[in-house]
């Protein structure tokens, strides 16, 4: 069944805030080959743990099945680089959505903010959607 035009506009938080700490951040670097947080670094694409999060709430919500959705597209635009010790939430928002060719497109921002609730990024991405066939 397709998605329902009406979500757009509608938020979704992460059921959680996430810390960010050496082992979650080594963990994460570890799995993408990019050096860990010995230097105090956090990779640049971080935010996608927490992200994800405010996307599987958004798809629990709506009944949508992880095994149907492609990830078309990601990227972040920073205000500040993460650190470790942050405590961030994400909100995702269903920003846009589109039907071609039997597929749902979804275009959606997740808001990552600090404790303080100041905006630390902002993740962009797009899901396809398949309603129908075999899984």
């Amino acid at each position: 069944m397709p998605v329902d035009p009406s979500l757009v506009g509608r938020a979704f938080p992460a059921p959680a805030p996430l810390s960010v700490t050496p082992e979650r951040v080594n963990a994460f670097a570890a799995s993408v080959g990019h050096p860990g947080a010995d230097d105090g670094a956090v990779p640049p694409t971080f935010p996608i743990v927490l992200a994800f999060d405010a996307m599987q709430a958004f798809l629990d919500a709506e009944a949508i099945d992880l095994h149907r959705i492609v990830h078309g597209e990601q990227r972040f635009a920073y205000v500040r680089p993460l650190t470790v010790g942050d405590e961030l939430s994400a909100t995702l928002t269903v920003t846009g959505l589109r039907q071609i060719g039997g597929a749902d497109i979804i275009a959606t921002t997740s808001e990552i903010t600090d404790a303080t609730g100041a905006v630390v990024c902002t993740g962009k991405a797009t899901l396809v959607h398949s309603s129908g066939g075999a899984a």
